[in-house]
Parts: C-alpha cells; sequence; structure tokens
C-alpha cells in the first residue's frame, strides 16, 4: 500500500441519493490511504447540502475549478454517462487520475475520445468495473486454473435486470437508448466484462436485440414512458480459446432467474449465481460439480476476502467491489501494476457492445475484433 494519502474529489455527489453515496463515499471512508477532499454537485446548494451531510468543506458547483485543485490526486466521475466525457476530459486535461463510472461514455467513439486524452496526458484510469475486483471472480480464476472444470468446452450465462415493468423517476433517462445507459451497456457490459475477464475475449459472435416492453411506468408518478432501449439481448460467439459462449440478458419480465453463469469442461462444471444480472453490485455464490451431481457450494476463501481487511465491514455492500477497485488502485500506482480495470479496458468492453449493437441490426456474423489502444 502507498504510504501518501490519496486525495480524492467527487464530481456527482447527491446529499440524498446517488451511487457516489451508497458506494464511492463508505468506500473511500473505510480506506486510510484515500481522504475525499472535496465534492462538486450540479448547484452551489447541492454542493453545500452535500458538503454538511459528507462533512466535506471543499465543495464546487464548477467542476473545472475543483479538478484544478493542488491537493486532489483523484478524480472520481459518478454522474450520468451522458455527461461523462466532458468531465473526464476536464480532469485528464488537469492532469489528474481519473475514476470514471461504467460505461466510460455513450458509445464507442466517447471512450476512445477519452482512452486516448488518459494515454495522451500519461495519466492513470479506473472504469467502474468492479466486478472484477468481486472476491468469488478472483475464486473462480484460481479453480480454473487448477484445472477444475478441465478444458473450458462452452459458457452460458442467464441474467435478469430491471424485473418488471416499471422504473424509479432517477432512472428514468435509462430509458432513451441515446442515453447510453440501458441493459446493453449496464447489465450486459458489466456481465460479459467478467466472462471476458476469466475465460477470455471473443473471437466472433453473433446478436440479436428486441424491445418486447416498449411502455415503463415511473414509479413516483404512475406515467407510462417510451423505452427506445432494447429490453432483450442474446449473444452467441466463439471465446479466443475456441469455446462456445452465449449470453442472455432480459428486463422488464415477470420472475425468472436473477444471475446464473455456468463454465462446463471436460472435467467439471462452475455455476456462478447472484440476483440480478449486476455481478458488479450483487454477492455472488460459487458452486462447483464433478460428473453428474448438482453443484455445491464452494466457499470463497478468506485470503481473497480478507485481502484489504479495512473493507471487511462493506462485504455484501454494493460499496464493495468499488472500494476494493480503489484499493487495487492505490496498489498499482504504488507499484506499477495493473490490476484495475482502467480506459483502455473499457475501450475494449465498448468494441464488444459496439459490436452486438452491429451485429442485431445486420443480422451478421461478426469476425476478428478489433482490440484496445495501447495504455500508459
Amino acid at each position: 500500500m502507498p504510504e501518501s494519502t490519496l486525495g480524492v474529489g467527487i464530481i456527482g455527489v447527491s446529499p440524498i441519493r446517488g451511487w457516489a453515496a451508497t458506494a464511492h463515499i463508505p468506500a473511500l471512508r473505510a480506506l486510510p490511504n484515500y481522504e475525499i477532499r472535496a465534492l462538486s454537485a450540479h448547484s452551489a446548494e447541492s454542493a453545500r447540502a452535500a458538503g454538511e451531510v459528507y462533512e466535506v468543506s471543499a465543495v464546487f458547483s464548477d467542476h473545472e475549478r475543483m479538478v484544478t485543485q493542488p491537493d486532489i490526486d483523484v478524480v472520481a466521475v459518478t454522474v450520468k454517462v451522458p455527461h461523462h466525457r466532458e468531465l473526464v476530459s476536464a480532469a485528464l486535461a488537469a492532469g489528474k487520475a481519473v475514476y470514471c463510472e461504467w460505461p466510460l461514455g455513450r458509445e464507442l467513439d466517447d471512450a476512445r475520445a477519452m482512452a486516448a486524452l488518459a494515454a495522451e496526458q500519461g495519466v492513470r484510469t479506473v472504469v467502474g468495473l468492479q466486478g472484477r475486483q468481486a472476491p468469488a471472480i478472483e475464486f473462480v480464476q484460481e479453480l480454473l486454473s487448477a484445472g477444475y472444470v478441465g478444458e473450458v468446452l462452452s459458457t452460458t450465462m442467464l441474467g435478469l435486470s430491471v424485473p418488471g415493468d416499471i422504473l424509479g423517476q432517477p432512472n428514468a433517462y435509462m430509458l432513451d437508448k441515446t442515453n447510453g445507459a440501458n441493459v446493453l451497456t449496464i447489465a450486459v457490459g458489466h456481465s460479459v466484462d467478467i466472462l471476458n475477464y476469466v475465460l477470455g475475449e471473443f473471437a466472433e459472435l453473433s446478436a440479436v436485440s428486441g424491445l418486447r416492453r416498449p411502455l415503463i411506468t415511473i414509479e413516483e408518478t404512475g406515467e407510462q414512458i417510451v423505452k427506445t432501449a432494447a429490453d432483450q439481448i442474446a449473444v452467441i460467439g466463439t471465446l479466443t480459446s475456441g469455446a462456445t459462449a452465449s449470453v442472455h440478458v432480459r428486463e422488464a419480465v415477470a420472475g425468472g432467474t436473477g444471475f446464473l453463469w455456468e463454465i462446463n469442461g471436460t472435467d467439471g462444471t462452475l455455476r456462478i449465481t447472484a440476483d440480478e444480472a449486476q455481478p458488479q453490485i450483487f454477492p455472488l455464490i460459487v458452486a462447483g460439480v464433478h460428473g453428474r451431481n448438482e453443484p455445491a457450494q464452494l466457499p470463497v476463501p478468506a485470503a481473497l476476502t480478507q485481502r484489504w481487511p479495512a473493507l471487511t465491514s462493506l462485504e455484501g455492500a454494493p460499496a464493495y467491489n468499488v472500494g476494493r477497485a480503489y484499493a487495487a488502485f492505490a496498489a498499482d500506482i504504488d507499484s506499477g501494476t495493473h490490476i484495475v480495470p482502467d480506459f483502455a479496458d473499457a475501450v475494449r468492453r465498448h468494441e464488444v457492445i459496439a459490436a452486438i449493437e452491429t451485429s442485431a441490426a445486420s443480422g451478421e456474423r461478426l469476425k476478428a475484433l478489433p482490440t484496445a489502444p495501447s495504455r500508459v
């Protein structure tokens, strides 16, 4: 762990709700080598209120002023996706390390532009694909390396995102496809990221998508909003290892499996489950089997769950994996390693999402998916 404390400025803090309050602030407060030194909100009133609630004296309604503060080492961008590029670019231009929530941009060009600027500035970055930091995912990697399933033959993912046809007002913007925050970019994006991180990238894929529930009710008002983002995404392809991979994530359905990921091999099967297709947030349960018996739960070793002891109190909460990402990022800065996913990794995932969109629209099977740009 680095000896010095990293000063963090968070853009997009609400005094009453939001991902910064739910995940980033509890995570940073738990880690001894981070200090929240500034907050930025959309208005001076909101900034002052957030500062009082979270006991941070330096508050801003102008993000440009915050990112240039000399005691800020890391800027966390936790606003809605359409604003990511502007805010991230300002922080990068100021020479700050940046932790940006996923999706990095509304589309691939946004992500590529931010990754290129980060490389040009020579600064460290993190993208909020924190599912990779879940102890269960590390455990699955260890089991596969030890030959638990033998040679991986295939893998299947089934997921549910936003059950039912009712959505809270703060998330209503996710109904508009052009905002870049929807079932494809978020639920599929996070789920496919851990699949590709553990088992390797797609060599080729084909996809279909559908919009089966075009009217969604806003919980607070009862208003029905027309949805333009797909609510059914299905992908099948071949990984670079030769394994067959299939993914189906859906939303606005009644009941159904929350999250199920099977990895099938010549000698056994691993099954990873959760309550929803948000493996970066919900606790993951790992089970395994050899032969035809039902999979039995495999406890995640304490050595993995206790890697960052300061985060023990957050285990099971949305802040847990975010905290592990921050802890690993500090270690990366200190040792020059690359544990946490950065903007180059984000571009790779945006490329896969773009390929899924293209295949679903054209009906074509896509090969030789491009690779992400070089990182710092």
